[in-house]
């Protein structure tokens, strides 16, 4: 695994990585997820519905909205990720999948080019071009109608790192916590403990990339301890939160090198752009 932030404005965080029998359990980012394979088979779940990822895709996962993954087969499966500011786009694709040789081969050359910005930043303007399209085809997403559980979002949103406990939550939107946790876990397919330990993870994550030592970052993303981090980290990502840190340290040459080289089924078949 190698994860790092580019000087590529609106990329948060470049994630290359393969995993064979890790599973990413129920978690949510604030920023989008533009997601390419390499090889293998990806399946995870999004709102409540099972998808699965392939080499031809592109996988688009809106900001906020719990999802897990696991490989498909036993071989495992290879990704490259760009997570990009949440106001990127105005909303999402219909469905998360979208086959588009085009937009899979350009999506390909950003990862090329992570080592120029002012080319990776013109060839995600392209990207983004085209994933408007897919999106202005398709029918808006209005997201969950349940607003009560929009506003424990909210609240949990605003709480990442104090935290608060379920009987201050019910108490301050006015409902039996029972009922909380069900309209909450309904609407979003996670429960609300499982969707603030997968915000913090994710603010964990942010703060490794900005060369934050682990035993500061636990304190600041809203773990106990360091050793609190690292269990939850490892859970959720397969590594610890140094050897995570460690690629933000090396050269993006090497990773870049190494993708250029990844198998696609598009780069030779499509014109570039």
């Amino acid at each position: 695994m190698r994860a790092w932030r580019p000087a590529v404005p609106g990329v948060a965080e470049v994630l290359h990585a393969r995993f064979v029998d890790h599973a990413y359990p129920m978690h949510t980012h604030d920023q989008w997820t533009l997601l390419i394979v390499d090889d293998g088979v990806i399946r995870y779940d999004l709102d409540r519905h099972q998808h699965g990822a392939v080499a031809a895709e592109v996988t688009l996962l809106p900001p906020h909205v719990p999802h897990d993954g696991r490989a498909a087969t036993r071989h495992g499966f290879r990704k490259r990720v760009l997570y990009l500011d949440g106001s990127w786009l105005p909303r999402p694709a219909r469905e998360p999948n979208l086959r588009d040789p085009v937009l899979r081969d350009r999506v390909h050359r950003i990862h090329q080019a992570l080592d120029d910005p002012f080319e990776a930043e013109s060839r995600l303007a392209l990207v983004r071009e085209r994933l408007l399209a897919h999106l202005n085809a398709g029918a808006d997403n209005a997201g969950p109608s349940n607003k009560l559980a929009a506003r424990l979002r909210e609240l949990l949103d605003a709480r990442v790192t104090t935290g608060l406990t379920l009987a201050e939550a019910a108490e301050v939107l006015q409902v039996h916590p029972v009922h909380l946790v069900r309209s909450f876990s309904a609407a979003f397919g996670v429960a609300p403990h499982a969707y603030l330990t997968g915000r913090r993870v994710d603010l964990a994550r942010k703060a490794l990339l900005n060369g934050q030592p682990p035993a500061e970052v636990a304190a600041l993303a809203g773990f106990y301890d360091q050793a609190h981090l690292t269990r939850t980290f490892k859970r959720y990502l397969g590594v610890t939160p140094a050897r995570f840190a460690r690629g933000q340290s090396q050269s993006t040459t090497s990773a870049d090198r190494s993708a250029s080289t990844a198998p696609t089924l598009t780069a030779a078949a499509v014109p570039t752009a």
